[in-house]
C-alpha cells in the first residue's frame, strides 16, 4: 500500500518509514504541511499518518481540509496529547483512528491493518478468494496445494487486487500503490510481481487476467 507519513521529527520519521517499508509498504515522507499538501495533490494514498504538531501549522487543519473536500483517504492521527477530549476531537474531525506518542511499532502496524481492513469492508485479516484463503497478517496464501508465504511486494499487490476484484489496474496505478517517490523502478517491475503472483495462483479458481493495452484484473471462476 502507498502511505504518506507527515512527521517533523527526523529520527522518528526515519524509523517509521524503515519499519513500514519492511512490511512491504511504499512510504513517502513529508516533514511539514506544505510538503504534505504538494504530495496529496499529485498522489493517491491508501492511508495518511498525520502528526498533529507540525512546524508550519496544526495537523488538524490539514485533516479538516481533506474532509471538507470529501477526500475519504484513511487518516491515523499521531498525537502527544493523551486527554480524552483531544482524542475525541480528532475522531470528530474525521480521523479514522489515532495513536499517542510514544508508540510501539507493533501497535502502529496493527492500527494500520485495522483501518485498511475497514476501508476494504473486511472484518478479519483473513479473506476468502475463490478456493483460497489470504491471510494479510501472516502474509500467506492457502489452498488445496498447501500454504505459500508471500514476499512483501507480492503481498501488497495481492491486497490491491483483492480489495477491488474485477477492477482493472493499469501499470502506472500499480506502481503508485507499491512504490514511493524515492524508489527507482519502472513499470516492468509490475510485470515481474504479477508473474510471481500468477505462479502462486496456478491450480486455483483465482487468476490475474491481462486486459490488453489497459492493465490487469483479478478474476474468480464461478463454480
Amino acid at each position: 500500500m502507498r502511505l504518506l507519513l507527515i512527521e517533523d521529527n527526523p529520527e522518528l520519521a526515519r524509523a517509521t518509514v524503515e519499519r513500514l517499508q519492511l512490511d512491504g509498504h511504499a512510504v513517502d515522507h513529508a516533514k511539514d504541511l506544505s510538503s504534505a499538501h504538494d504530495l496529496v495533490a499529485v498522489t493517491l494514498y491508501d492511508l495518511v499518518l498525520l502528526d498533529i504538531m507540525l512546524p508550519d501549522g496544526d495537523g488538524r487543519s490539514f485533516l479538516k481540509e481533506l474532509r471538507r473536500g470529501d477526500d475519504a483517504i484513511p487518516v491515523i492521527a499521531v498525537t502527544a496529547r493523551s486527554q480524552v477530549a483531544d482524542r475525541v476531537g480528532l475522531l470528530d474531525l474525521g480521523a479514522d483512528d489515532y495513536i499517542t506518542k510514544p508508540f510501539d511499532f507493533s501497535e502502529l502496524q496493527a492500527r494500520i491493518r485495522a483501518v485498511l481492513r475497514r476501508r476494504g469492508g473486511a472484518a478479519s485479516n483473513i479473506a476468502s478468494i475463490g478456493d483460497l484463503k489470504f491471510d494479510r497478517l501472516a502474509g500467506t496464501l492457502s489452498g488445496k496445494s498447501g500454504e505459500i508465504e508471500l514476499r512483501n511486494k507480492e503481498l501488497r499487490l495481492l491486497e490491491v487486487f483483492t480489495d477491488s476484484p474485477n477492477v482493472i489496474f493499469g501499470k502506472p496505478q500499480l506502481v503508485d500503490h507499491l512504490f514511493s517517490f524515492s524508489d527507482d523502478v519502472s513499470e516492468n517491475a509490475i510485470e515481474v510481481y504479477v508473474g510471481r503472483l500468477r505462479k502462486h495462483l496456478e491450480g486455483s479458481t483465482v487468476s490475474i487476467k491481462t486486459v490488453r493495452g489497459v492493465g490487469y484484473k483479478l478474476e474468480v471462476e464461478n463454480g
